[in-house]
């Protein structure tokens, strides 16, 4: 399964909706990503430009677009960003990989 970093901000009607009847939104959103395919691993609310960011696994980017367009159409988040992550081991295998893909970088002074 792909981990992906999902992140949002809410819009005001969405939190004065929250303020207004606090709920679990992880507990709302869970059978939504199970649904999709996926487990929602961690959720957290913060301080900053994105007031929730969720880590959740999905079989893949289907998957992970689906849950972003399905929260998207729902009018609660002004805005929404999801951002596929790789394990350290995976970057290290990509990083060996780059290192044998024959890629030569412009030359110093090559005008394009």
């Amino acid at each position: 399964m792909a981990t992906y970093l999902c992140q949002g901000s809410y819009t005001t009607e969405a939190w004065a909706n929250m303020i207004a009847h606090p709920v679990d939104r992880t507990e709302v959103v869970r059978p939504v990503i199970e649904k999709l395919g996926g487990k929602l691993l961690h959720a957290w609310f913060a301080f900053g430009d994105s007031d929730i960011f969720v880590i959740v696994e999905f079989p893949g980017n289907v998957e992970a677009a689906a849950l972003a367009l399905a929260i998207a159409g729902g009018g609660g988040f002004k805005a929404m960003k999801t951002t596929p992550l790789m394990s350290v081991a995976e970057a290290l295998e990509a990083m060996k990989k780059a290192a044998k893909s024959g890629y030569k970088a412009p030359a110093r002074g090559a005008h394009a």
